[in-house]
């Protein structure tokens, strides 16, 4: 554990970030399997999971947890199963 104030913080603020991150990141793959799932079982609601799993993909792009790319291919290939 660091002795210095400023040291103390950083440690702090990193512990609530990564929290924070762990959270969207984990809510965000969770919209994404829920919305594959709809889409291999061909239930009513596919679509409606599958634009949820859209804006947590975008959402965490923007924060920059993960790469826009990354993000936009993930939106890609959900689409493609969806159509």
């Amino acid at each position: 554990m660091p002795n210095i104030k400023s040291a103390i913080k950083r440690v702090k603020t990193s512990n609530e970030r990564n929290a924070q991150n762990a959270t969207v990141k984990s809510s965000m793959r969770t919209a994404v399997k829920k919305a594959e799932a709809a889409v291999a079982n061909g239930a009513e609601n596919a679509k409606e999971l599958t634009y949820d799993a859209i804006s947590q993909l975008d959402k965490a792009a923007q924060k920059g947890l993960i790469h826009k790319n990354a993000a936009d291919r993930q939106k890609s290939r959900l689409m493609k199963k969806a159509n």
